[in-house]
């Protein structure tokens, strides 16, 4: 019963430590203020859209409600060049709609790991595991090994980040859309290449720092448990 307590320990974890992956993603594209403001000026993204900051900000808004199901539809009315006219076109929308399918998706697997983590608690508590004991040994084990996983994942993608910025998009979407033309599509100059660097950097840092903080927690519990142990 004990293999089994540390097996659903470890799963937990995994299921943690993916939870805290999307997070850190929601954390980024979400709760930053100000940030895509700075990213913008750092890129000089006003003069290439040839747009004012605040017309560009509101699309940006607008566009971050669609990715997370808060607006039906990419059909945003701004002024470009002193024009009025739709931001999107209908190739930018196409993309904009596998790319929201991926974001929804990532809601719903973090849900789907919350779920997993209170399943394996109660399976844990129902066989009377001891969970002060083999809950933070179990964590800290499995947020070793998926971190070291991540470490090594995060140091290949960023040794040449546009190669595998390619492979990203053809193993997550089955056409081309996502291959935008900055002579027409307004979309790739507000977000170019080095802003996805600057954005992946920051989730890396965000993901960082909580797994961090979960093991290091985790491993206190353990080294006061083992120092108690230790007490005459």
């Amino acid at each position: 019963m004990k293999y089994l307590h540390y097996a659903l320990g470890v799963l937990l974890t995994f299921c943690l430590m993916i939870a805290l992956l999307l997070t850190s993603v929601e954390a980024v594209a979400y709760w930053t203020p100000g940030y895509y403001e700075k990213e913008y000026a750092k890129y000089n993204v006003t003069a290439a859209v040839q747009m004012e900051m605040d017309d560009l900000l509101e699309v940006t808004d607008e566009m971050m409600a669609y990715l997370r199901g808060r607006r039906d539809d990419l059909h945003v009315p701004t002024v470009v060049n002193g024009q009025p006219r739709e931001f999107f076109n209908d190739r930018e929308i196409a993309h904009m709609e596998d790319v929201r399918g991926l974001f929804i998706g990532g809601l719903r697997l973090r849900l789907l790991c919350v779920a997993a983590i209170v399943v394996c608690l109660a399976v844990m508590a129902l066989t009377k595991a001891d969970l002060r004991h083999v809950l933070p040994r179990a964590v800290c084990a499995g947020t070793g090994l998926f971190f070291a996983f991540v470490c090594i994942l995060a140091a290949v993608i960023f040794s040449d980040f546009s190669k595998y910025f390619i492979i990203f998009h053809h193993i997550f979407f089955d056409n081309d859309l996502w291959i935008l033309d900055p002579r027409t599509d307004l979309l790739i100059n507000i977000v170019p290449e080095p802003f996805f660097m600057d954005t992946a950097a920051r989730i890396a840092i965000t993901y960082g720092i909580s797994v961090a903080a979960v093991f290091l927690v985790c491993l206190g519990i353990v080294l006061a448990g083992r120092r108690k142990k230790q007490k005459p």
